[in-house]
């Protein structure tokens, strides 16, 4: 694959381009990771920059409704938008039904909207492990503003705040009163909490549960990356297409304030270290996979199972064995 042609593609804003470009950056085989390397290099030069959106929330609390409603608002005002969605894999097959651009179909036939779902496989942390790279390509192409919707598995999902500039949680009506919302975890990480569903008879539940997370938000520290006002939340309406616009004005003002105050700059300089740990990481990992360290852990898993020695010896005995002696 020549990477010159198909970054020369990606920076015009070639949709299939970028499809294809997502594909090579998703593939563990070793040449498309060093066509992936060779790529992403390449397009650095560009010095393009969209505003990162994450996206989380519990299944069922309608994020796919609110991004094809929120998405489409954003389009009809100009702007370009890519759906990063991450669909969770199956523990058993390893396979992912990937049906958000079905759950999409107006979104998804905007020409300046792009839909790219991705099976989350093993990664944890709701999104999936070559995220980050997809983003990057989506910048490369001109992209004003990314969206990335992660699985929706409950407080644990943070990682989606390493890579995305604004974190945005959405919560359904009665979801949880004051004590859920000073929980740690994905709580803390929220810059925008929105309460969806906040129509028809939900309409009063959800102001209620609205209130409730605001008292709840008063409680937490607050952030020196944040202006007096934030985090937040408030209700919307995906179905009926109500206060989008209210929350992307809050989106936007925060956005400012992090860029006049220098919050910006350092947090995505916080992140890219952050994504070069992780890479040392699995790359370190990857180089002990081999036929001798699988052997390995086949037999000491065998003897941990059968209770012949603890998992902590056994740990011991492997990175023993893999590091020559040395810890």
């Amino acid at each position: 694959m020549q990477t010159d042609s198909l970054g020369d593609r990606i920076l015009n804003g070639e949709r299939r381009a970028l499809a294809r470009a997502i594909t090579l950056v998703e593939s563990n085989r070793a040449d498309h990771r060093a066509q992936a390397a060779e790529l992403l290099a390449q397009l650095a030069g560009a010095g393009r920059q969209s505003l990162r959106i994450g996206l989380s929330g519990t299944p069922g609390v309608g994020k796919s409704t609110f991004i094809e409603s929120f998405g489409m608002m954003l389009t009809g005002q100009g702007l370009r938008v890519a759906v990063l969605a991450v669909d969770p894999s199956s523990a058993r097959s390893g396979g992912s039904i990937l049906g958000d651009k079905t759950r999409m179909e107006r979104l998804s036939r905007d020409p300046n909207a792009f839909i790219r779902p991705s099976p989350s496989q093993t990664h944890l942390g709701g999104v999936a492990r070559r995220t980050r790279e997809a983003i990057a390509l989506c910048e490369a192409a001109g992209f004003d503003v990314v969206l990335i919707e992660t699985v929706g598995v409950g407080q644990s999902e943070t990682v989606v705040s390493e890579m995305s500039d604004l974190f945005l949680l959405l919560l359904a009506p009665a979801g949880g009163d004051e004590l859920q919302g000073v929980k740690r975890g994905i709580m803390e990480m929220a810059d925008v909490i929105l309460i969806n569903k906040a129509d028809g008879d939900l309409k009063a539940t959800a102001t209620r549960t609205c209130a409730d997370y605001s008292g709840a938000l008063r409680l937490l520290r607050k952030r020196p990356q944040d202006p007096e006002e934030f985090p937040k939340a408030m209700t919307v309406s995906a179905v009926e297409e109500q206060g989008l616009a209210q929350a992307w004005d809050e989106m936007q003002t925060l956005t400012q304030w992090r860029r006049d105050n220098g919050h910006w700059g350092a947090n995505r300089a916080a992140q890219a270290r952050f994504w070069f740990d992780q890479e040392v990481r699995h790359a370190l990992l990857a180089r002990l996979d081999t036929p001798h360290a699988r052997a390995l852990m086949d037999q000491l898993g065998t003897e941990v199972g059968t209770g012949q020695t603890s998992p902590t010896a056994a740990a011991e005995r492997m990175l023993a064995e893999l590091t020559g002696g040395t810890r």
